[in-house]
């Protein structure tokens, strides 16, 4: 269980959505009816074993947040997935109905093993160090198969240095859970990208190519897509999800909404390292809402563009 506030709103429930469930319980310290489900909520946390995540934030210190959410009695309990939420309840319900309304959304089966870092791969990693690492990665993921967050970084270093076979084989346990975790859906599209880059005529094809069929027909979604990929290949990150916002802009569910979920997933690439809550957080909460009266401070560039085009995302699905 972790108390949340505006500072780490967008670390704890956005992001942290992202990979797991995140159960959001709006309370308040007079309140009867919050005294009697916390307990429950945190033992139901504590069995669900990794499941999902319980945040608890109190409504009377954090007005701005509960008027975001909407909310007009506690406890209310909302459900997030995504950075989006999935669904909620009012009112202290019995642990029977609180099972109910878990085992509805959340996938039944093993608990999601949790991310311990320690066994991640150090970075930077020199050109010279690359093999070693990729030995050693391995070497651990046969040891602790389970290892979620070891098969993440191992994966991502395999396609960053050109082993594709070798990615598509160490990543193929993670895409066969229910629901696939976003960060593997993530990097299953820029493999798919990079496929398509050495297989189809178009990955050699120069943008000013592409630009005259698009100058000349806005809506060839084939081909925008194509480009969208080529620059993905190329790291040319922000116009290939100016791209992919065009298609979206005109046609969202075209090709069963692959360009959404493609930019969705350079975001999700894009994303720095999730980082300690702390006062660097201050002054956003989720998709960007402002916080009046918190300053906002100084953002890494990277994680400045990411904000920025889920924003534009998000306008556009709206």
């Amino acid at each position: 269980m972790i108390n949340v506030t505006a500072e780490n709103f967008d670390t704890e429930v956005i992001q942290a959505s992202l990979s797991t469930y995140v159960l959001v319980d709006f309370w308040a310290p007079w309140c009867g009816p919050c005294k009697v489900i916390g307990p429950i909520l945190e033992k139901l946390e504590t069995e669900y074993a990794g499941r999902f995540s319980l945040v608890k934030i109190d409504s009377d210190q954090e007005q701005e947040l509960s008027q975001a959410f909407g909310i007009r009695s506690i406890p209310t309990c909302v459900l997030m997935k995504d950075g989006k939420p999935v669904d909620g309840f009012m009112g202290a319900l019995p642990e029977g109905k609180l099972r109910e309304f878990l085992d509805k959304h959340i996938p039944a089966g093993d608990p999601l093993p949790a991310d311990t870092g320690a066994e991640e791969v150090p970075e930077p990693l020199d050109s010279a160090d690359v093999p070693a690492a990729l030995a050693r990665m391995n070497e651990a993921l046969a040891a602790n198969p389970s290892n979620d967050g070891l098969r993440y970084d191992y994966v991502k270093l395999l396609i960053g240095t050109g082993h594709l076979t070798e990615a598509a084989a160490a990543m193929a346990p993670a895409l066969a859970q229910i629901p696939v975790p976003l960060r593997f859906e993530a990097l299953s599209q820029w493999l798919n990208a990079i496929e398509f880059v050495t297989t189809d005529p178009r990955g050699r094809w120069p943008l000013e190519k592409f630009d005259e069929l698009i100058a000349a027909n806005k809506r060839d979604f084939e081909t925008r897509f194509a480009k969208s990929r080529v620059l993905m290949v190329h790291n040319e990150w922000t116009a290939a999800m100016d791209e992919l916002l065009e298609i979206i802009m005109r046609d969202r569910k075209w090709d069963g909404e692959a360009p959404r979920k493609t930019l969705v997933a350079i975001l999700e690439l894009l994303t720095p390292p999730k980082p300690k809550a702390g006062p660097e957080m201050a002054g956003k909460t989720a998709g960007g809402i402002e916080i009046a009266g918190k300053a906002t401070v100084e953002q890494d560039e990277q994680a400045k563009l990411v904000s920025t085009y889920r924003r534009k995302l998000s306008m556009m699905l709206n």
